[in-house]
């Protein structure tokens, strides 16, 4: 999931969720010595960088590019780098008062280390005739959180917002998919997960290019 960067977002009222002020005038109000930094660089590009990169391998199986057997290998990524790495951008954004990243962070943070533990240690449990309506319920309640989330990032940016409804429309046909043991919807989300991780990875790179560069380099239509 995906937030604003403070590197290309303007002004915003205070509580709306969005850090109020860009990055140099964080820098300016932390200390009246020149050349302080902020005591946080801005966390939005590993959240973003980690949600991508984890929804794209998983993605590129589900859309059947690679055997399904194949799998495990987004495991690693789904503890250290999606779940983690993610969980620990949000927390960050916890300390930067964005409560939109903090959010959508540390949620889909453990949406990836719930994945993880899903596939390691509970799916050979479920019972097969039931196992796709278990994933299916499973992938229903983070499809409402997401869509609670899009309503939201409308707020943020055109880039974020786009990156959610996307993400929506990845999960809805996932837990078709999952509920009417449909493969074809399981590949059509998989080929929406993968537009999906493009959408963050780009916004991820405004984050960094924009900060590195100290001007909008790679605009993400900051409202």
């Amino acid at each position: 999931m995906s937030v604003e960067s403070s590197s290309v977002a303007g002004a915003a009222p205070t509580g709306s969720g969005r850090r109020a002020e860009n990055s140099l005038a964080a820098q300016a109000a932390v200390s009246p010595e020149a050349g302080v930094s902020p005591p946080f660089a801005d966390p939005a590009a590993l959240g973003l960088g980690a949600f991508a990169m984890t929804t794209f391998v998983l993605s590129v199986i589900n859309a059947g590019l690679i055997p399904k057997a194949d799998e495990p290998v987004v495991l690693g990524l789904a503890l250290f780098y999606g779940g983690i790495a993610q969980f620990a951008a949000g927390l960050w954004e916890f300390a930067n008062r964005n409560v939109f990243g903090a959010t959508a962070f540390c949620s889909y943070g453990a949406f990836w280390l719930s994945f993880w533990y899903l596939i390691q240690f509970s799916a050979g449990s479920l019972p097969a005739a039931d196992a796709g309506r278990g994933v299916g319920l499973y992938l229903l309640a983070w499809t409402i959180f997401t869509v609670c989330m899009t309503i939201s990032a409308w707020r943020v940016s055109t880039g974020v917002f786009a990156v959610f409804v996307l993400l929506t429309l990845t999960f809805v046909a996932l837990l078709l998919g999952a509920f009417a043991g449909a493969t074809g919807l399981t590949v059509l989300g998989g080929w929406l997960g993968i537009v999906t991780a493009l959408g963050a990875w780009y916004c991820s790179l405004a984050v960094v290019a924009n900060s590195t560069f100290n001007r909008t380099v790679l605009p993400v239509g900051t409202r």
